[in-house]
């Protein structure tokens, strides 16, 4: 793709970071606007909001971001958004557990300046881009070797965020996602998002499964 005339979404706390990675996407990219949010949930509630993205940066420790399963949802809900992390983590289970949600790269930010800058057109060219230290490995039966025992039902809920703990409240009191946009004032691609990641999370395929779920978690 072409960077040129896009719009970039930056996820990460850091704001010193965040600053210096827009002046980059800006000045190096072309991008004609780019968004800053420090948290995983603004950032689902941009994506969400009507606005058309065509890349998201993403940090693995910001607020909210317990769980690649967060990004396995937005990938599956915008499939046309070029999705990478840029984390400052280099630890090779976090390379894996990201890729295995399917993001287009994981850039350390350690890789320094250059790097970044590399890395980010490798990513926006279609390449896929990971750290030398997992490149060599099969990424696919790494990952699959390396996930994380599933959680139970009873410990899902500490892999949800703030706004997708509101938004199952609501889903187990039978509120229609239209509803559940009103009664949380976000747009209803917002809540699509949300509910993509609790039925991953809750480890189910359908809204009633989810309902009854949550219902247990909540105690109802």
């Amino acid at each position: 793709m072409s960077a040129s005339n896009g719009i970039a979404l930056i996820a990460d706390d850091d704001e010193f970071f965040r600053v210096a990675l827009r002046s980059l996407l800006l000045r190096d990219f072309h991008f004609t606007e780019v968004v800053e949010v420090g948290s995983l949930d603004e950032a689902i509630e941009r994506l969400g909001g009507g606005v058309s993205f065509d890349l998201a940066l993403f940090d693995l420790c910001m607020p909210g971001m317990e769980s690649p399963t967060n990004l396995r949802a937005v990938r599956e809900c915008f499939p046309s958004l070029t999705v990478a992390i840029v984390s400052a983590s280099s630890n090779r289970r976090d390379v894996l557990l990201a890729l295995e949600a399917g993001v287009h790269g994981y850039i350390p930010k350690e890789t320094g300046v250059s790097g970044l800058t590399a890395a980010l057109k490798a990513v926006l060219n279609g390449a896929v881009f990971v750290p030398a230290s997992v490149a060599s490995f099969d990424v696919r039966h790494a990952a699959g070797a390396e996930q994380p025992t599933p959680q139970s039902v009873a410990d899902s809920t500490f892999a949800l965020t703030a706004r997708q703990s509101d938004v199952l409240k609501l889903l187990v009191e039978g509120k229609s996602n239209k509803e559940i946009a009103r009664n949380l004032q976000l747009a209803e691609g917002t809540i699509k998002i949300h509910m993509a990641a609790l039925f991953r999370s809750l480890g189910v395929t359908s809204r009633s499964a989810a309902a009854v779920a949550g219902a247990k978690l909540l105690g109802r």
